[in-house]
Order: C-alpha cells, then structure tokens, then sequence
C-alpha cells in the first residue's frame, strides 16, 4: 500500500541558533509536537539526523531521506548559527491522519502561533505526494514538488489537503478536506 509523504518548510525570523525567548519557546513546543505526532495513528515515520543534533541541518547524516535540501526561495543562512528554517519530511497512511494531526491539539496550538516565529513568505509551506510501499523520500524530492506546487498548483505530483489526489492520481476528497464535490 502507498505511503503519502508531506514535506513542510517555513522560513524563521531568527536564526534557530539564538537564544531570544521566541526561538526556545519554538524548539520547545516542537519538540513537543514531535512526540505527539509520532504517537499519532496513520504516522508511519520521519526524516531524522542520524546525530540529533538541533539546528545542524545542512551536512546532517539523514541516512535514507538524503541530503538537506531547501527550496530555492530560501536566501537566509546554511551554518549552524544562521540557519533560520524548520522542515519536516514525513511519512504517513493518507490524508486523514495527517489532517488530525496538524489541526488538532499541541500542533494546531503552535499553527495558531506561527506567524510569531515565520515569516510571509507568498510560496507554500507543504505539500503531499504518493511514494510506493518501502520507498523513503528524500529531502530533494520535498523541495521539487514544493517548488512545483508553487510553480503549477497541485497535481498529482505535488498536492495540498485542498486539492488533492489518490494515489492512482484520482482528484480526491476526504470528508471535511478540500473542496467540495459536485
């Protein structure tokens, strides 16, 4: 069975390495969220750097998700001290499962607050696509299809909760998601 795969990506107002009292309070509630998610039914999996060490993204041992890779918008820095980004690439049994993760509980509390660590940025910050059974996305995949969202919309290669599609490339809707059907 097909796992679909999300890759999130948002631009921070600080760098993750400053130690100002919003930074803390994100890695806080994100570490948080993390937990919860991973616990959440439909999760299937998530990149990780084989060290764990926060904000060494760029260089990280991700093992079978690849090299750290961002979209091209992003102009900020690429070190441990000027990175200012958040990314996720994640696994997960459909749509369902990843709508009540993100607008439910300690996720939808820090939703809510994201304009107080993020900037506006005008492009996407997520995007969805099918992966067969067994196959790990890499960060690279994530970024094309985010960036061919922003470039084309969705479609069956890259799609959001709104506009999206089966895994045989069928538009879709999941009951209280997206449009509704005629």
């Amino acid at each position: 069975m097909p796992h679909l795969a999300l890759y999130t990506f948002g631009v921070l107002k600080s760098p993750l390495a400053e130690p100002a009292p919003l930074t803390r309070e994100f890695y806080d509630i994100g570490a948080a969220v993390y937990r919860k998610i991973s616990r959440q039914p439909g999760y299937v999996a998530h990149a990780e750097a084989a060290d764990g060490d926060r904000g060494a993204l760029f260089g990280a041992d991700w093992g079978a998700w690849g090299e750290f890779d961002v979209p091209t918008w992003y102009d900020k820095g690429r070190t441990v001290e000027t990175t200012a980004l958040a990314a996720t690439l994640s696994l997960w049994t459909g749509p369902r499962p990843v709508f009540d993760a993100v607008y439910t509980g300690l996720h939808r509390e820090a939703l809510n607050r994201r304009y107080d660590w993020f900037e506006r940025t005008g492009h996407p910050n997520y995007v969805f696509w099918w992966v067969p059974d067994g196959v790990i996305p890499v960060w690279r995949d994530g970024v094309s299809r985010l960036e061919h969202l922003h470039d084309h919309g969705s479609a069956p290669h890259a799609f959001t909760f709104h506009d999206s599609f089966t895994p045989e490339g069928t538009p879709t809707r999941t009951n209280g998601i997206g449009p509704k059907s005629d």
